[in-house]
């Protein structure tokens, strides 16, 4: 049986060959939900998170969306598998204001204290992020700067990358960022940092990968851009 729930969403962020959708449920509850496939990696296609227009969901969009059961796995307990039956709906915007009653104050991002060589507190053992609760946080940042770099230039890999950097809860943060939008922004760009202003961050654990889970900021919500109406 087939379940609509409302959504604010706040990521829709690149993951393998498809995306990683998750929003706030938009009663007051604070609930989050990650709708996932029923594939290996629980990606999500265009055509199952579509509107009935061909569009795509919107960072920020109030969305209802067709799901068919909870379906957490280990510390991912915010999945729910998606109806792949039926459209998903827009049904409304928030701005910033409907975007600040959504922030989250974790004590921290989870663990810190496991970074990689590039990185900073970017990555947990999984051992212990199968012990988490949850792995999505909506934080606010005010010292947001993006580095466009090439981090495997040293082995003849000339991928380029965008990360995050950012301090939370007394930690600094180094993350990768896989939000769309501003990799197709910024990538283009030469490599260096460029300093960003107030923001919302939508942070989520990944998928486990060679014994760790990593820390991804899957969207930047820039409060310039959204009260501009310059982004999304």
């Amino acid at each position: 049986m087939t379940l609509v729930k409302t959504l604010v969403c706040l990521a829709n962020s690149r993951k393998l060959s498809g995306r990683c959708v998750a929003g706030i449920v938009d009663d007051g509850s604070g609930e989050w939900i990650r709708p996932v496939s029923s594939r290996l990696h629980r990606e999500v296609s265009d055509s199952e998170r579509m509107y009935k227009d061909g569009t795509d969901p919107k960072v920020l969009d109030v969305v209802s969306v067709p799901l068919l059961r909870h379906k957490p796995n280990s510390f991912q307990s915010e999945n729910w598998l998606l109806d792949p039956d039926f459209y998903w709906m827009k049904t409304g915007r928030v701005g910033w204001r409907g975007l600040m009653s959504l922030e989250q104050c974790p004590s921290t991002l989870w663990v810190n204290g496991f970074s990689t060589y590039l990185g900073n507190n970017d990555r947990i053992p999984t051992e212990e992020a199968n012990a988490l609760s949850d792995s999505l946080n909506l934080i606010h940042v005010t010292d947001l700067t993006l580095q466009v770099h090439t981090p495997g230039a040293i082995f003849g890999d000339t991928d380029r990358a965008l990360s995050a950097c950012f301090s939370y809860a007394e930690h600094d943060h180094i993350l990768r960022v896989t939000d769309p939008e501003y990799e197709l922004e910024y990538l283009s760009k030469r490599e260096g940092f460029y300093k960003l202003g107030e923001s919302f961050l939508t942070v989520s654990l990944g998928e486990p990968f060679q014994g760790h889970v990593y820390k991804l900021v899957a969207a930047i919500i820039e409060r310039a851009k959204i009260e501009t109406g310059s982004r999304r």
